[in-house]
């Protein structure tokens, strides 16, 4: 990574906000990104990060947003409010085609549309947590699968910052949600939050486990993102027509079995979200009063705290999400 530059802050033009950041969280895609596991053709030096909270400073004529608001910035642009998909070319902050629209920074200047008034619940460090995993969990769980009140919802992966924000917006809505990893640690933190209980995927009795949680319910909806071979197992836990939602494949191919399609189960993929969505998943955590989980935060924006919470992150013990905090004024 490379070192700390000063960079010139870009005035806003029309239409636009500078946002004087106080907070900013880390996301895996970052570590990919800076491994090359995520093509990245944009300049080398560039700053990277998508998540943050921060104050307008200042406006160009016609922004949408005061002087001294508090607001997150949308992680994504180029989707207005399409239930399918984008409108136009999707760009994240943080990864091409968005150059100087990244979070890991003192300012940033950024189109007015696109930040959202903060809710006044949440603190910097919470607030900085929120907009990339909540938005990605809320079309998850509730555009792509339909999760209302009363479902068995399965939620894998628990101690993500995806997995856990589905985790809480899925229990604020009335499902029963279970979920799924490796740490019983993990699983005993999500069950304090509200789970009905968890099962390790490492388990060679996965699905016998997870049956004995059921009881005499299947699960509507698994929100997945991890991929991997258990796709041929969760025929038998899905009722049919359930849903399967996956927003990554970190453990490879998802295989589906003849059974799925016997059971007329759905597969179907989701990313983020658009501008409308992200409006929604932040008055419904304002509705509810939900805090994102944060597990670490950093003070102070340096080379060394950059470099330290990622390497918390690629050793992937975290439970919640990894914040910076830039400025406390």
């Amino acid at each position: 990574m490379s070192n700390f530059r000063n960079i010139k802050v870009k005035e806003p033009e029309a239409g636009e906000s500078l946002v004087k950041i106080k907070g900013a969280a880390l996301n895996h895609r970052d570590i990919w990104i800076l491994n090359g596991q995520i093509p990245d053709p944009s300049p080398v030096g560039s700053v990277f990060a998508s998540d943050a909270v921060g104050t307008v400073v200042k406006n160009g004529s016609t922004a949408a947003v005061e002087v001294g608001q508090r607001v997150l910035i949308n992680p994504g642009h180029g989707w207005d409010s399409d239930k399918r998909a984008p409108e136009r070319t999707f760009g994240i902050l943080g990864l091409h085609p968005l150059p100087g629209k990244r979070t890991l920074a003192e300012f940033v200047t950024i189109e007015s549309k696109e930040l959202v008034p903060c809710p006044d619940h949440l603190s910097d460090t919470e607030a900085a947590a929120l907009p990339l995993v909540g938005l990605t969990a809320f079309r998850a769980l509730f555009r792509k699968a339909e999760v209302k009140k009363g479902d068995h919802v399965l939620i894998t992966g628990i101690g993500g910052g995806v997995a856990i924000t589905a985790l809480q917006f899925a229990i604020a809505a009335g499902a029963y949600v279970y979920v799924t990893s490796s740490s019983p640690k993990k699983i005993q933190r999500a069950v304090n939050l509200g789970a009905k209980g968890g099962v390790s995927y490492k388990d060679e009795n996965f699905v016998g486990e997870l049956k004995k949680l059921l009881g005499d319910n299947l699960l509507s909806a698994i929100i997945d993102g991890s991929g991997g071979p258990l796709y041929q197992q969760y025929p038998q836990v899905l009722q049919s027509g359930g849903i399967i939602v996956n927003y990554g494949q970190t453990a490879g191919v998802a295989p589906f079995n003849g059974s799925a399609f016997f059971k007329n189960i759905e597969l179907r993929g989701s990313t983020m979200g658009s501008r409308r969505e992200l409006h929604e998943m932040v008055s419904f955590v304002k509705d509810h009063q939900i805090k994102p989980i944060v597990s670490q935060v950093w003070h102070g924006l340096s080379e060394k705290s950059v470099k330290e919470a990622l390497r918390v992150m690629n050793q992937g013990q975290q439970f919640g999400k990894l914040v910076i905090q830039i400025d406390n004024n």
